[in-house]
């Protein structure tokens, strides 16, 4: 089962299949989001259909380049043999 698992996301032969699945859970979530209540949001953006997941993935974009920045330019990622 686990052997499954790993050579779907692992192999390249299966690249379309992976797409199609990630791109099917993120309609999903958004489609999901249009089933939450609105009642409790205090600001406009929040009332919007689809918002958190927008911000939830710009936030993770966000951090991605900021965590790169930080590494390279920074100065916090060291040479594999900065220790030898």
């Amino acid at each position: 089962m686990i052997k499954h698992i790993v050579d779907f996301f692992g192999d390249r032969k299966y690249v379309n299949q992976r797409h199609r699945l990630f791109y099917l859970v993120l309609v999903l979530i958004v489609a999901a989001d249009f089933l939450v209540s609105r009642n409790h949001a205090h600001y406009l953006w929040e009332r919007l259909p689809g918002w958190s997941a927008f911000y939830g993935f710009g936030s993770c974009v966000l951090l991605i380049f900021v965590s790169k920045f930080l590494g390279h330019q920074g100065g916090l990622m060291r040479r594999e043999d900065y220790y030898d």
